[in-house]
């Protein structure tokens, strides 16, 4: 989305927020996080100084090219990033399926992951092992393994199926498996929102995983859930941090408002900054068309705030997709792009809709089996994408 609909956003939810459900830190109880009239009050300087009190590697800002430095592997290797787009991350769950059918699917260095693609992410980063898992979680779920149609103080739906769901899939093994990856210099990032700063914040899922136990469960899990909190939609999610002594509790949602993927911070993307991205090669999946198309907008507030969010990121995906490949021109890094394609015709007839999901799963998986889900050029300038091939 673009920062005007984050502002927007904050503006709506803001006051709500204050009253989300917290992922507390064992180091704080409640009433050192709050007053009578909500939050505690703290500062810009206190936020951008916040650390996670257990593990203090958890995050860093998505603008912070030296934090960001310092978090991505030192050694190139090939890249994987992921967007949002709801339902649509069938789309890349079936890709990834077909992908290690085809058996060309290598090993990424980095993943990363904003929204349903925060969701794809660790399942993506551990492997074909774990491709069944993708192929079960978005071609047999449905609106009911998502959310309930109960409004809540923050949101016009309740998101507790989703928590449950994810707290199913999200296991202390799977922490432990990702937690070898990253011993071995591989990394996995989420993005969530700050509401409070406007900034992305980049989670590092890995070093989280390392750190391991209740506290790093808890906080893994929440990461997920905020990453793919949409906004007036699903409630916020906050999180509990520490600068000078103080607590510092922040109101995060989608990641997806911040852009609808991560790779580098901004800097790098609108060619302002020197810092050369350490990768030898970019695979950037985005979970929804590019071309606008037709479709009779249902008259409920669910089915007009949908099709927003779902114009918004098409049209910042198209302008975020032209940025990455005239920055990765500059570094000399191949990038290959896949995006469901404008001929794609299967209509949802709701929210997570299994049949319209399975269908997406499909083409996707398709595609990559035949080896022709990417692209290496941008798609404003790709005049015959079905010859297209894996690169």
């Amino acid at each position: 989305m673009t920062k005007v609909a984050s502002i927007s956003s904050a503006t709506l939810l803001f006051t709500a927020a204050l009253t989300a459900t917290s992922s507390i830190s064992p180091a704080y109880a409640a009433s050192d996080c709050e007053t009578p009239d909500g939050r505690r009050a703290f500062t810009l300087e206190e936020q951008d100084q916040a650390t996670y009190p257990s593990i203090p590697d958890a995050r860093f800002f998505g603008d912070d090219e030296k934090a960001f430095l310092n978090a991505v592997p030192k050694q190139p290797g090939p890249w994987l990033v992921m967007s949002g787009g709801g339902a649509d991350g069938a789309y890349a769950a079936g890709i990834l399926n077909g992908w290690s059918e085809r058996d060309d699917r290598p090993q990424f260095s980095v993943v990363t992951g904003a929204s349903t693609g925060a969701l794809i992410a660790p399942f993506a980063f551990l492997g074909k092992d774990y491709d069944q898992h993708l192929r079960e979680s978005y071609t047999t779920i449905n609106a009911g393994d998502v959310f309930e149609d109960a409004a809540t103080p923050q949101s016009l739906l309740d998101t507790w199926p989703l928590k449950d769901t994810i707290a199913k899939q999200v296991t202390p093994e799977l922490l432990e498996a990702i937690a070898k990856e990253y011993d071995k210099g591989r990394r996995l990032f989420v993005t969530t929102v700050s509401l409070d700063s406007e900034r992305t914040t980049v989670w590092n899922m890995g070093a989280i995983a390392k750190h391991g136990g209740e506290d790093g469960l808890a906080l893994f899990r929440n990461v997920l859930l905020a990453s793919t909190s949409v906004p007036g939609l699903f409630p916020p999610v906050t999180f509990d941090f520490e600068a000078n002594g103080h607590c510092v509790r922040e109101v995060h949602l989608d990641g997806s408002v911040g852009g609808p993927f991560y790779l580098a911070p901004d800097g790098w993307m609108d060619g302002s900054s020197f810092m050369h991205l350490p990768s030898e090669g970019v695979y950037l999946i985005l979970n929804s068309q590019i071309v606008r198309h037709f479709e009779m907008t249902q008259p409920n507030t669910l089915s007009v705030l949908g099709r927003a969010i779902g114009i918004a990121l098409k049209t910042t995906g198209r302008a975020d997709v032209e940025r990455v490949f005239q920055s990765a021109q500059r570094d000399a890094i191949p990038i290959n792009f896949a995006h469901i394609g404008g001929d794609f015709a299967q209509l949802s007839q709701g929210a997570f809709d299994d049949v319209y999901m399975k269908a997406l799963f499909e083409r996707g998986e398709t595609e990559a089996r035949k080896g022709r889900a990417f692209r290496q050029n941008p798609p404003s300038f790709d005049a015959a994408p079905q010859d297209a091939e894996v690169r």
